[in-house]
């Protein structure tokens, strides 16, 4: 028997669904990345990073700590862009801590990146798979993702499912009154991206605002006995106080871990179909995302997330980061 599912048809028994995660870690990609590496279910063909919160430099070693500590170094790394596609790197490190990872006191980890950029490992992986088997979850600006649909003209129409953590419509920015920033970062990359036909699911503030990290909800993390729920309550720590100093937010929201989730556990969110641009022109707007709903659903290729579950997203991630990596590498 065979059912569909986020767009790819699945066979019942249990399939790994293919995946590669492009991030910038920051504190919310390295908890979306530790649920990742902890879940026997993905088949995590590689972490692609990206200048962003944090510098390229950093954002690179950043991703490989996090693979130390969840034992799964078998996950090749591969590092990416170092600024966006036309304009001058920015950073978060406000929300992020210096060097990305909160209060993590930074090491150098044991194995080292591979060889290669990320846009030419991206491109390897996708084509040398059925189309539409591997998805990507993009967790930072789309530079990576841009860069490698221009170096691969046919990426676009082999990926699976591509799972964005960027845009704003109802809830406005978190960079500028209008902007979320991932888009921001890189909107020319961003517009690229969306334009290019590929299926498209994206998690913007709409739907991550809803998920929220609150006290009960950090604290069942924090009694998961793992060395990733250890690290990954620390970085729901540090946010919970950066939020409440620069916000004034008691609970801040979980952004980049809601695209791993939904390749885990779709019901969690509801999806509307849409239509979505990007504004690279106007330095009033850069990074805006008109969302326009006006569309046909059966041919639709954006699907804007309106609803989050976060009960149901922070208990899937207290349970995924329960599990060991024994047993997970190749």
């Amino acid at each position: 028997m065979k059912v569909a599912s986020r767009g790819v048809t699945r066979h019942t028994e249990a399939v790994k669904q293919s995946l590669i995660i492009d991030c910038d870690p920051g504190v919310d990609d390295a908890t979306g990345l530790l649920t990742a590496f902890a879940s026997s279910d993905l088949d995590l063909l590689a972490v692609t990073t990206v200048g962003g919160n944090v510098s390229a430099e950093k954002t690179a070693r950043n991703a490989r700590i996090l693979r130390q500590i969840a034992g799964r170094e078998d996950v090749p790394v591969f590092v990416g862009a170092e600024r966006p596609l036309k304009r001058e790197p920015a950073g978060a490190g406000e929300f992020h801590g210096t060097e990305g990872l909160g209060d993590l006191e930074p090491f150098e980890p044991e194995a080292p990146a591979d060889e290669g950029t990320a846009a030419e490992a991206v491109v390897r992986r996708v084509m040398a798979r059925p189309a539409g088997s591997v998805a990507l979850a993009v967790m930072g600006p789309m530079t990576n993702l841009a860069l490698a649909m221009r170096a691969e003209p046919r990426l676009a129409g082999h990926l699976g499912p591509v799972v964005v953590m960027g845009g704003a419509r109802s809830e406005g920015g978190n960079i500028t009154a209008s902007a979320e920033f991932n888009i921001w970062a890189d909107p020319e990359a961003a517009a690229e991206v969306f334009a290019s036909g590929c299926r498209m699911i994206v998690m913007g503030l709409d739907a991550t605002h809803q998920v929220r990290s609150t006290e009960d909800r950090i604290r069942t993390i924090e009694a998961v006995d793992t060395a990733s729920a250890r690290t990954a309550a620390a970085m729901l720590r540090f946010s919970q106080r950066t939020e409440r100093e620069i916000v004034g937010w008691d609970a801040g929201p979980l952004h980049d871990p809601c695209t791993v989730a939904w390749l885990l556990k779709p019901e969690l969110f509801k999806l509307a179909p849409c239509r979505i641009a990007v504004e690279t022109e106007s330095e009033l707007t850069r990074g805006h995302t008109a969302v326009e709903f006006r569309v046909d659903a059966a041919t639709a290729k954006h699907f804007w997330a309106t609803k989050a579950d976060a009960d149901g997203v922070f208990a899937l991630i207290a349970e995924r980061l329960g599990h060991t990596s024994e047993g997970m590498g190749a």
